[in-house]
């Protein structure tokens, strides 16, 4: 990613899904006007998800994934169907591509499935009949469409010749039409500051800060201050007394590492607004009422509770992690040292049976993934009965300050 780049995680996420060989990759490579998937006649090309960020207009930045096809037999296969069915949690619109000649003959049994499947999860659904080259296809009309609906609905079918580079407009503004309403909507600082306000960011610069840079959700959160025409100054932990006086009025918002939360706030003016980046995220990747809910667990937990921290990042675990040493530490102190604590990373997270098994899920801001990616680890969370929160309100929680910091709405 270069530095004038938006995001992945802050890109709508558009799936291609379908069986092999029906034309998901090239469909891909005419939407964007580049060749950035691999196409072949050999069925089975694509195996594990690919992933392509664009700019789509009108839309803006995208990111398209191009995943294996439905139907893989094998025991291969199946791995690869699976790596499939993993991409639904992060989809924010999906397209199901089928093949003409196929479409009149084919039973849509897996694209039965895979409509269930996702429109049962509130994804949007676009379908596609693709390969279809002779210009008099966009004139006939066909018994599947009739089919279609007859299963998915009123969900749009755009007719498209990857291969011709037609029908590609109609796709565009199917696309436009079924971008999800809170997607653009979302604002990482909500209604907490207005323009013109003026805003004080703490920033430890210690072991686990990467050198030479700021971290994702610092440079968000700065940005979004700008566009607001806000002032914002910024400072360490330890210069935060110094920030204060050089300043000629109290801070209307002073957002903190959460790990200074208890510091800062015995430190901070009593007129100024307290938050940290990490419930921040909360809010803006998640749901801030169940992570905010999901934190009062702590309250009936005991030395005999088992928790989950679920972190998104994949990096190389540093002295005093937050989530694999400071957190945990935390909770033993609180409840006891047998208080047994599971860290995954990434992709990683248990099914819902195995959830069942955690008294608590302690999930990180999440600034590497998608809203939709976390808003589908918070229904698994409920599908299994059990509650999640978030980095910054657990820590908040206990340092004894939940009920004094400000949780944008």
């Amino acid at each position: 990613m270069s530095l004038y780049d938006t995001p992945r995680a802050s890109r709508l996420h558009i799936a291609i899904y379908g069986k092999r060989n029906a034309g998901k990759s090239s469909l891909i490579n005419a939407l964007t006007g580049q060749d950035i998937a691999l196409v072949s006649d050999s069925p089975g090309t694509t195996t594990d998800p690919v992933y392509k960020s664009m700019e789509l207009h009108p839309i803006g930045p995208v990111v398209f994934i191009d995943t294996a096809g439905f139907d893989d037999e094998g025991e291969l296969g199946e791995l690869r169907v699976r790596r499939t069915e993993e991409v639904a949690a992060k989809t924010d619109i999906a397209i199901i591509v089928i093949e003409k000649s196929e479409a009149e003959k084919s039973s849509w049994k897996y694209e039965k499935h895979w409509c269930k499947l996702l429109s049962s999860q509130g994804i949007p659904l676009i379908f596609v009949i693709n390969k279809c080259d002779d210009p008099e296809d966009f004139n006939k009309k066909f018994l599947w469409e009739e089919k279609v609906k007859a299963f998915a609905g009123d969900v749009p079918v755009i007719r498209v010749s990857a291969a011709g580079k037609t029908g590609l407009d109609e796709l565009k503004a199917a696309i436009e039409r079924s971008v999800p309403e809170d997607f653009l909507r979302q604002k990482i600082l909500g209604d907490m500051i207005g323009e013109d306000g003026l805003a004080l960011l703490v920033m430890p610069q210690d072991i686990q800060a990467p050198k030479g840079r700021l971290i994702l959700p610092q440079v968000q959160t700065l940005r979004e201050l700008l566009d607001r025409k806000c002032t914002a100054v910024s400072t360490t932990a330890d210069g935060f007394e110094r920030a204060l006086l050089s300043l000629n009025r109290a801070p209307d918002l002073i957002i903190t590492d959460s790990q200074c939360f208890r510091q800062i706030y015995e430190k901070k003016p009593q007129e100024s607004a307290l938050t940290s980046f990490s419930v921040l995220f909360a809010a803006y990747k998640g749901d801030i009422d169940i992570f905010a809910e999901g934190a009062s667990q702590l309250d009936n937990m005991t030395e005999k509770s088992k928790v989950l921290i679920a972190e998104a990042c994949t990096h190389v675990p540093l002295s005093e992690d937050i989530g694999r040493e400071k957190i945990p530490n935390l909770l033993r102190k609180k409840f006891g040292k047998n208080l047994k604590v599971v860290n995954v990373c990434g992709n990683d997270f248990p099914d819902t049976d195995k959830l069942k098994e955690f008294d608590l899920v302690i999930h990180c801001g999440a600034c590497m993934f998608n809203r939709r990616h976390v808003l589908s680890r918070i229904a698994e969370a409920k599908a299994a009965g059990g509650p999640i929160t978030n980095y910054g309100i657990v820590l908040a929680k206990l340092m004894g300050i939940l009920d004094k910091i400000q949780i944008p709405q």
